[in-house]
């Protein structure tokens, strides 16, 4: 087995550093941001609109950042989308104080602008990789969200009591908590992501700053290209059900008054199976082929929502039992199918593909949040956990034809 880069290792120590920090910034503002806009909407179905904000701002940002990676490095990418950030969590603590609904959002659309620095960290992993332990360096990025994202739903009540104590909303606290997370953030990547990761590689490769190839041809590369495409389904699909499914467990919740700690109990299990178990993911991934894990994704993706379309509001063990389902398999799917397409696209679309990938996963995830609000405000939780298992399975059947 190759050695890693010396490079290699310094990157992905300072990439998971700024993850654990991070994680408590995204992570604490999950259930904070529904309850928020439910609170000053009081209407579920405006509820999924703030994940929905989230996601689509996620979206939103994914081709900036691959732009400025090209440009400038993945440093430059991840300082902008962090500095974006943080002024959309200080946006919501006034807008939220103030009652401004529609600059609430606005700035929650901003903050997605930390999950699209975190998807993009993940690529920042691959850089440097060798062919032999592409999947686990990824992982290791990715489980470095383990700690902070466990965290910060568990910080929803404590900080809670800080924004109460300052004369502001309750659930303005958590905004309060990701502003000063991710501008720590901001500090690790700035002073540490030395050498930039994507510069050194091209150089290493003897690449020059050549010119980014547009959205659609990037598209077109991508589902003309063996094992690419199928590779960012896979990402999308799995984000779909992610999110459509995590974002109402809290209204689903609060329907029975289930208490904030409660609540955030069950998104930190949550969190924990999305993150937790990455290094495990990826060394599947590298042992037994990417195809097999994004299989195993699909089955534990429909087992977790039949777990947790059966449960209760009041149901906490049983849901916390779906919810970690959900987040294993969104694991699975993200990091196989991350390696996949990273491994399948040619050079010159590098970058491109990880930008357009992030930018369809981000909008399938916006489109699961709006899916989501109207589901349970029209029919129940269980209708909503039902639907999100037909394209789960669809990508399951399409796995078949690969080898």
């Amino acid at each position: 087995m190759s050695k890693r880069h010396p490079a290699q290792v310094r990157t992905l120590r300072v990439l998971s550093t700024a993850q654990v920090v991070n994680g408590i910034g995204v992570s604490s503002t999950i259930a904070a941001g529904s309850l928020l806009v439910n609170s000053m909407a009081h209407s579920d179905s405006i509820a999924g609109l703030a994940q929905t904000m989230s996601v689509l701002g996620a979206a939103l940002m994914a081709i900036p950042l691959a732009r400025l990676t090209n440009r400038g490095g993945r440093r430059y990418a991840l300082l902008s989308g962090y500095g974006v950030a943080v002024t959309g969590a200080v946006t919501v603590v006034v807008a939220g104080a103030a009652g401004w609904l529609v600059v609430t959002l606005g700035g929650i659309l901003l903050l997605g602008a930390a999950s699209a620095s975190s998807y993009q960290a993940r690529f920042a992993a691959l850089d440097l990789a060798t062919h032999e332990t592409k999947s686990r360096d990824l992982s290791l990025v990715v489980w470095g969200s383990t700690i902070g994202s466990v965290a910060g739903p568990n910080l929803l009540a404590p900080a809670g009591h800080l924004a109460a104590s300052w004369g502001l909303p309750n659930l303005t606290g958590p905004y309060i908590v990701a502003a000063t997370a991710i501008a720590l953030s901001v500090l690790i990547v700035g002073i540490f992501l030395r050498p930039d990761p994507f510069l050194l590689a091209r150089e290493q490769a003897g690449a020059s700053s050549a010119e980014r190839p547009a959205l659609r041809t990037t598209l077109r590369h991508i589902m003309n290209t063996k094992g690419a495409a199928l590779g960012a389904a896979s990402i999308s699909v799995g984000h779909l059900a992610m999110v459509a499914v995590m974002v109402m467990t809290p209204v689903h919740m609060k329907h029975m008054d289930v208490s904030l700690t409660v609540i955030g109990l069950v998104i930190s299990v949550h969190v924990l199976g999305m993150f937790a178990f990455s290094p495990a993911v990826g060394w599947c991934a590298d042992r037994w082929g990417s195809l097999r894990v994004v299989r195993l994704g699909v089955v534990v993706l429909l087992a977790a929502t039949v777990v947790a379309g059966l449960a209760p509001p009041m149901g906490t063990t049983q849901l916390m039992v779906g919810l970690f389902l959900l987040g294993l398999g969104w694991s699975c799917t993200l990091i196989a199918g991350s390696t996949m397409l990273s491994s399948a696209v040619s050079n010159e679309f590098r970058s491109s593909s990880q930008g357009s990938s992030d930018l369809v996963m981000n909008l399938m995830g916006a489109l699961g949040g709006v899916i989501g609000g109207l589901v349970i405000s029209t029919w129940s939780y269980g209708w909503l956990c039902a639907l999100v298992a037909l394209p789960v399975g669809v990508l399951g059947l399409s796995t078949l034809r690969h080898r």
